[in-house]
Formats: C-alpha cells, sequence, structure tokens
C-alpha cells in the first residue's frame, strides 16, 4: 500500500521522520534523564532542541501541503490543519508527555533509591540517569500511539481528515 508522498509504490523520505533527525525530538527525555547530574540550565537547552525540532517539522508538513494543494480551494485550511496537527502531535509526544513521564520515572528512582540503598548519592543519580535512558525506547510507542487516539478523538475530527497525521 502506498503511503502519504509515495508515487508509485517508492515512498519519500522524510527528513523528520526517517532519519537519525528524529532523535531531535527526544532531547528532552535525554536532559531528563540527566537532570540530576547536569545544571538545570542543560536540561532547559534540551527543550529548546526539541521545540526547535517540533517546529521544523510542523513548518516543513506546511511547506509540503502548500505544494500538494496548489492554489485549489480550501489550501488555506489544509496547510493549516497540517501545520497545527503536526506541531500538537509532536508538541505532545515527542516533548510535553516523554518529558514529564522521564522526569517522574527519575525523581522517583532517586527518591526510591535513597530510601532502600545506602548507595553513595553519586551512585543513586547515574542509576537514575541510567533508569531515565533505558526508559526512552521503553515509552515512545505507546505515548506515540495514545497521541494518535486523542487527536483521532478530538482536534481531528474539526476538520475532517486523518491524512495530516505524523
Amino acid at each position: 500500500m502506498d503511503g502519504p508522498g509515495s508515487a508509485a509504490g517508492v515512498r519519500k523520505v522524510d527528513i523528520y521522520r526517517d532519519t537519525w533527525v528524529r532523535f531531535l525530538g527526544y532531547a528532552n527525555e535525554v536532559g531528563e534523564a540527566f537532570r540530576a547530574l547536569v545544571p538545570v540550565g542543560l536540561v532547559w537547552a534540551s527543550y529548546g532542541i526539541s521545540t526547535a525540532y517540533v517546529t521544523a517539522d510542523a513548518v516543513d508538513k506546511g511547506r509540503k501541503a502548500a505544494a500538494t494543494h496548489g492554489d485549489g480551494p480550501g489550501k488555506t485550511l489544509k496547510v493549516g490543519a497540517a501545520v497545527v496537527d503536526t506541531f500538537i502531535w509532536q508538541a505532545l509526544a515527542s516533548v510535553a508527555i516523554p518529558g514529564f513521564t522521564i522526569n517522574r520515572l527519575c525523581a522517583a528512582s532517586l527518591f526510591l533509591l535513597g530510601k532502600t540503598t545506602r548507595w553513595p548519592l553519586p551512585m543513586r543519580k547515574w542509576t537514575t540517569t541510567a533508569i531515565g535512558l533505558s526508559a526512552i525506547p521503553v515509552i515512545i510507542t505507546p505515548i506515540d500511539r495514545s497521541v494518535d487516539f486523542l487527536l483521532d478523538s478530538t482536534l481531528r475530527k474539526l476538520y475532517g481528515t486523518e491524512q495530516h497525521k505524523p
């Protein structure tokens, strides 16, 4: 089956979804995993990287929608829907929800290690960071699917299509 952006069964590579650039969206999760070890400014900088990724992907999807729809009727609405859908999906699935999840996981693990072990603080912090980093690949797919369900059940009904789904 041909996916969006495919021609004659050949799928175009989406730089924001199909290349290493996708990992920039996870910069804030890495920042959260290292929160116990690095200055908070570095954690916030990781959110800046992720937000730049989200914005760049939304702009890219808007440009692609504009090129696809030419000067046809409803072009502005279709381009706007592509930009808004991509930005909200990415903001939730790549920044807000996973950042919060890793933050709370790391905070809980640091607290529990403090209560249940006699490990020195640096060892507890490094263990917390390892737990946070190892959780990132585990949480990605469930969060992505949950955000798809959320947007399919709400926002995407407003503009009447799921074709903008990231």
